[in-house]
């Protein structure tokens, strides 16, 4: 891989800006869960891009700290509890349970093969059992090494899943039927309309949120007593729509809302959503940490900001702006 610069970083589930998200996957399915943004992604096929649905995310479901599939029902670890749901967004035919002692604190979880897989990163191993909630039949293996960079893990009946982060082929998942063994192994790469999804993908699909110093007056006081200095300048706020409208046309949206125009109002949220996300996160991960929360998902305005310095005695000073 190259240098980290050149590849921004998809989020990775361990970052504290990834609460509430990750991959789960059934027999016909791979989940995305976004709470932050209140949706979750269903696709059939995330190399392909294949039959790519957005569903409203139930508020009973959201801020998880790790989402399981099987091919029946969900479930979603809070601490030292699972939830378990026949639906995500209707949040049905709700039970909850404690995890065993012995399988809390994993750093991933995943269902495969009728069987749960918890991930101890920290110590390369995994511990599969066929029940959380007593520990049943529990045997613990290495994790092989082609699994241990991995930032999420799923799973489903026929292989097991770790997404990657970005090289020169651009952000991949490797898959296996065995993580210790890594038999049957493949890379591939994840299409583009899913990795919008993803936090940190955009940077990837669009560019990273770049921003330059523009240089906006020079101050001279040849004077021996400080002088004040101030001008309003203006500045630009808000989101260019335009570059990220091609996004709405990409995605099925099925959150409960019949009418067309009902439907278009809330893409036009989820993108205003993740576009924000994108902007607010670190530097690493192709954003700017910038606080988004007064932005308005309009046009750019120009708005004037008053600028007042205090110029000391027989000093020379720069006056720029930062543009992002």
């Amino acid at each position: 891989m190259s240098a980290a610069s050149d590849y921004p970083e998809i989020v990775p589930k361990i970052a504290s800006e990834a609460k509430g998200t990750d991959f789960c996957g059934d027999k016909n399915s791979c989940y995305i869960i976004r709470s932050d943004v209140g949706v979750y992604m269903r696709c059939k096929d995330i190399h392909a891009g294949q039959d790519i649905k957005i569903h409203r995310l139930s508020e009973a479901c959201r801020w998880g700290d790790h989402y399981l599939a099987t091919d029946s029902h969900f479930y979603i670890i809070k601490g030292d509890e699972y939830r378990r749901v026949t639906d995500l967004s209707k949040d049905e035919d709700a039970v909850v349970y404690s995890l065993h002692r012995n399988c809390r604190g994993g750093s991933g979880y995943y269902s495969a093969f009728g069987y749960w897989y918890i991930v101890f990163a920290n110590r390369g191993t995994y511990r599969r059992v066929s029940n959380m909630n007593k520990d049943e039949d529990a045997v613990e293996y290495k994790i092989h090494q082609a699994f241990q960079d991995g930032i999420y893990f799923w799973g489903n009946n026929n292989y097991v899943y770790c997404l990657k982060q970005a090289g020169e082929r651009g952000v991949t998942y490797h898959r296996s039927t065995n993580m210790n063994l890594n038999k049957y192994c493949g890379d591939f790469s994840v299409h583009k309309l899913v990795l919008k999804f993803i936090p940190g993908g955009i940077a990837h699909t669009h560019g990273k949120v770049f921003g330059y110093w523009k240089d906006v007056k020079c101050l001279q006081n040849d004077s021996d007593t400080a002088i004040e200095w101030g001008k309003p300048i203006k500045k630009t706020v808000g989101f260019d729509r335009s570059t990220m409208s091609s996004i709405e046309l990409e995605w099925s949206i099925e959150m409960g809302i019949s009418e067309e125009v009902g439907i278009k109002a809330q893409v036009s949220e989820l993108i205003e959503a993740l576009c924000k996300v994108q902007y607010s996160l670190k530097e690493r991960f192709g954003g700017k940490l910038v606080n988004t929360e007064q932005f308005e998902w309009s046009d750019t305005t120009e708005e004037d900001e008053n600028v007042k310095l205090k110029i000391p005695p027989n000093t020379k000073l720069r006056l720029a702006a930062f543009i992002w």
